[in-house]
């Protein structure tokens, strides 16, 4: 075996195929899918059509003297089958036989030059016919594997499409209400009137809606002093009715800490052998606690950090609405004219701002003093049922404050634009046209007395 150099380079070579098999590929075309087996039809129709004419017409087997070349069929049916180039295969091999069956004493008389050249070329147009074809039809294979392909693909994507439809389809089954659905649940239940005086008003629907919300199965809500002692009085159920332990390490836990505790923790606290899966004050604004609620039970994959956290959120909403007027009482002492709804609301959402980091939004629309006197009053109706609106009436005009709980900057736009185009179908115009100045503010690092009095100090375009 020689050796290389080092300086020199490889040279790759095909290896060696039979001769057989290279002749095959180079005389089947591509695309035929026939293999060798177009190699035996070319040779074996022209030669059965040679001696079928033989047979029948021994003394003109190329029938030159009928009205049709019946030997001709096996050379056109090559051609049509497998292109021009083993079409003139088979038209060799009938021309080839002329001088055969001369040296076999068959009398054929001189050549017919213009005989064989019209079935050559009716032969070669045959097989351009077949070509052609051929290339469309490989063209509409290849078109339609990459069709397949794509259709597997997208089979796979619907499929995983559909589970994951299954899987949202069950989250919403689960938590059938939104965030800001709850929140205007709880606003009614710590708003309502008729429970005033008592000790947690509303706590069976409270219940009802952290179950919807939260996918609790079983729990209770103790009212409990600021020690997280209980206060006696009896405690409201969701599901079956159980003892409270006020021993319990989870509740010790809370007592030490103040804040949520769950059974997973850590893992300390999942060995202690707690009989409760998640304890939560309820705690208001002010830090004082009202009540205590305990999970017993509920589906382990509801048990994640975005249960717990909306958990707390709305326990602290309920928790801010049992001290409504106190917790208002800070903002209204700076802004006596302040609804107490607004002020009440405005001083939640800076509750929830700080404790879950979720902030909220002021809009600010302001009225020339030429503007119908029922326009605030109608924008003022354009809202959503969970913003609160004051009214501000000043010299030069009115003064329209929407507060947008849990909103962000796609809220405010969409909240304009509403505005907008109900001016521009029941008024002269849009928002510029009709003189109706707007500002948005976020309730983000400013706390709400100083933002209300930036807010009610800044005139639009001064």
């Amino acid at each position: 075996m020689k050796l290389r150099s080092p300086g020199e380079k490889p040279v790759i070579r095909a290896a060696e195929e039979p001769l057989l098999k290279r002749l095959v590929e180079r005389f089947t075309p591509t695309g035929s899918g026939a293999g060798a087996s177009a190699l035996t039809e070319t040779l074996a129709l022209p030669l059965l059509a040679l001696a079928l004419a033989f047979w029948l017409n021994p003394l003109d087997p190329f029938f030159l003297a009928s009205q049709f070349a019946w030997v001709w069929l096996g050379p056109v049916l090559v051609a049509l089958r497998y292109g021009p180039l083993p079409g003139l295969a088979g038209s060799a091999i009938v021309f080839a036989a002329w001088f055969v069956f001369g040296e076999l004493g068959v009398a054929l008389g001189a050549l017919p030059k213009l005989y064989f050249l019209g079935w050559l070329i009716t032969v070669m147009i045959c097989g351009e016919f077949s070509s052609l074809w051929r290339s469309r039809v490989r063209r509409a294979e290849s078109v339609q594997g990459y069709l397949e392909q794509r259709l597997e693909y997208l089979t796979h994507q619907h499929y995983l499409l559909r589970l994951s439809h299954d899987r949202l389809e069950q989250d919403l089954i689960s938590r059938p209400v939104s965030m800001r659905d709850a929140l205007v649940g709880l606003r009614a239940l710590s708003s309502d009137m008729s429970m005033a005086g008592t000790r947690l008003p509303g706590g069976a629907e409270l219940l009802r809606l952290v179950a919807q919300y939260c996918q609790i199965e079983r729990a209770a809500l103790i009212a409990v002093d600021d020690e997280i002692e209980s206060d006696g009085s009896p405690a409201v159920h969701l599901g079956a009715a159980f003892d409270f332990d006020a021993d319990d390490s989870l509740i010790g836990f809370v007592r030490e800490h103040r804040r949520l505790g769950h059974i997973a923790l850590d893992d300390e606290r999942a060995q202690s052998g707690s009989r409760y899966l998640v304890v939560a004050p309820l705690t208001d604004m002010r830090g004082s606690m009202h009540a205590l609620l305990v999970v017993q039970d509920m589906p382990f994959f509801a048990l994640h950090d975005e249960t717990l956290q909306m958990l707390n959120l709305l326990l602290g909403y309920y928790a801010d609405g049992l001290s409504a007027s106190e917790l208002a009482a800070p903002l209204r002492g700076d802004h006596p004219d302040c609804p107490l709804d607004f002020a009440f609301e405005l001083s939640r959402m800076w509750r929830v701002r700080v404790d879950s980091g979720v902030a909220s939004a002021l809009v600010v629309l302001e009225f020339p003093d030429n503007a119908e006197d029922d326009l605030a009053t109608q924008i003022s109706r354009i809202q959503r049922s969970l913003d609160i609106v004051w009214r501000v009436p000043h010299a030069s005009g009115a003064r329209l404050i929407t507060l947008m709980p849990l909103a962000g900057s796609a809220a405010i736009e969409g909240y304009l634009a509403r505005i907008d185009t109900w001016l521009k179908q029941h008024r002269s115009g849009g928002l510029d046209i009709s003189g109706v100045g707007h500002r948005s503010f976020m309730l983000n690092d400013t706390p709400p007395s100083a933002l209300l009095a930036r807010i009610l100090k800044v005139r639009h375009g001064s």
